[in-house]
């Protein structure tokens, strides 16, 4: 796992087979992923939740809504 001083983690959007957005082991929150980014974009993730979802926890215990793009300064 990558990590650095801007957050969490640091990595690439990727969308699994279900169709979940996430970034190494986070899932990333679908409707703002949609809107602002695309896959293959590096991303900070600055805070994570445990995933409220029942449906992914399994694959994805963390979420994440709080992230930018890593190039993006704050």
């Amino acid at each position: 796992m990558s990590k650095d001083k801007k957050g969490v983690h640091t990595g690439i959007i990727e969308k699994d087979a279900d169709g979940n957005y996430f970034c190494g082991e986070y899932l990333l929150d679908y409707q703002y992923t949609e809107k602002n980014f695309k896959v293959g974009d590096e991303i900070n993730i600055k805070s994570v939740i445990v995933n409220p979802s029942d449906k992914s926890y399994n694959q994805y215990p963390k979420k994440s809504r709080n992230f930018f793009l890593a190039n993006e300064k704050e």
